[in-house]
């Protein structure tokens, strides 16, 4: 089953076909970064008309190619993008459509739903409207060729350690049974434990099976990816603050200043304001100002040494907030799979607490597909499609604000 998913939930127009929720066939992604550099954040107003301009060519772009790629081995190199027969040809093998309608910024989410709604309607294709943030769950789920157990490469059946001799044999044998184990251990499975974690949301989430999860903890303030935004426009970092703050941060000590973690009520509940705030007066006080000084002036009075000590010491606390919620959550629910999804699942800084601290491994998306982008939307349509009935596209309306607790499938 082909699913095309359509996301344009916020800056980034994009259309990918994933064939039965695992594999990825076509990925088109249209971001907007440079267009809202220059303000330093998102503009909604900007980000719907640049929507308008691509959101068609995206989609057909991606249909084309998912179409290229299955019958001729090779991308969007073969033919012109614009050959209709191809593109007839290549929606005859689309399924379903699946678009994000839930939550975002309203302009950017009634393009591309329109979009979506009325090719469903015209292609006469089954919809399924999409919660982004569940969405971003589901990018795990993306099949990593390598790691198939019924692919394993001659290779991974020798001996590693080069020994050789009588036991050879049965020592390769028990390699590849070893090979074999891990390639099983990695598959998700539930109930499974997920950490959202973006500009916009933070969250941890218990997933019992598809469709059938409970929020159990989230922040009360400020998203993680939030504050990393915050702190990288007082220290002077460019937009997206998320990467600029990871990047300066590597020749940091993050040991220099220290900052609190919130208390927080709810046992797996997070709080990002406050440490923001900490940051900002450390600085004030670092660049011998009071309160009063502005946070756009700091910037300037900052060395490379003060500013790299500061990202450091931030990402630390930031991370270390994250990780001990879902060591916490880990040891009180017992999940036996762990995933990480959203634009700060790119972090290294969290991939490598998360791995060091947790018992299993945790499972984390390529870094393409931490960000916005469809295939997480068209994976998870799929799944959706096992289970739920498709949407008459004339009654889908969006919702710019709507928590996952809304959303999750009526299966019973």
């Amino acid at each position: 089953m082909k699913i095309l998913g359509i996301e344009s939930s916020c800056d980034e127009t994009a259309a990918a076909v994933v064939e039965n929720g695992q594999r990825l066939i076509s990925n088109v992604v249209n971001s907007q970064i440079d267009i809202h550099s220059a303000f330093g954040g998102v503009v909604p107003e900007v980000a719907a008309r640049s929507h308008l301009e691509v959101v068609l060519p995206v989609i057909d772009q991606a249909v084309k190619e998912a179409y290229l790629a299955c019958h001729s081995g090779f991308g969007s190199e073969s033919g012109d993008i614009q050959d209709d027969k191809i593109l007839e040809a290549a929606w005859g093998e689309i399924d379903a459509i699946a678009c994000t309608t839930m939550p975002g910024l309203i302009g950017s989410l009634l393009i591309g739903s329109l979009t979506a709604r009325t090719l469903a309607l015209l292609k006469n294709k089954p919809f399924y409207p999409i919660h982004h943030v569940e969405a971003h769950v589901y990018a795990n789920f993306l099949k990593n060729e390598s790691a198939d157990a019924n692919c394993l490469r001659p290779q991974d059946r020798i001996l590693r350690l080069g020994s050789c001799g009588e036991n050879s044999e049965k020592e390769a044998d028990d390699n590849s049974r070893e090979i074999l184990k891990q390639v099983q251990n990695d598959k998700m499975r539930f109930p499974m434990l997920a950490l959202i974690v973006s500009g916009g949301h933070s969250q941890i989430v218990l997933f019992r099976d598809h469709g059938d999860y409970e929020l159990i903890g989230q922040t009360q303030d400020d998203a993680v990816g939030e504050a990393f935004d915050k702190v990288a426009k007082i220290l002077g970092l460019p937009y997206p603050g998320g990467p600029s703050v990871s990047k300066c941060a590597e020749s940091g000590d993050p040991q220099k200043y220290h900052f609190p973690k919130a208390k927080m009520a709810g046992k797996y509940d997070f709080s990002f304001s406050g440490l923001k705030t900490a940051v900002l007066r450390a600085v004030q006080s670092e660049c011998d100002k009071d309160h009063t000084f502005p946070s756009s002036g700091l910037a300037d009075l900052l060395n490379d040494t003060q500013r790299r000590d500061f990202a450091a010491s931030f990402q630390r606390i930031a991370i270390e907030t994250l990780v001990d919620k879902v060591v916490a959550a880990f040891n009180e629910f017992a999940p036996k799979s762990v995933v990480v999804a959203g634009g700060v699942a790119a972090n290294q800084e969290l991939r490598r607490q998360l791995t060091e601290r947790l018992p299993i491994a945790p499972h984390f998306p390529a870094p393409e597909f931490c960000t916005d982008n469809a295939a997480m939307v068209a994976t998870l349509g799929y799944y959706v499609a096992q289970n739920v009935a498709p949407t008459d596209p004339r009654d889908v309306e969006i919702t710019p604000s709507i928590s996952m607790t809304k959303t999750a499938w009526n299966l019973k």
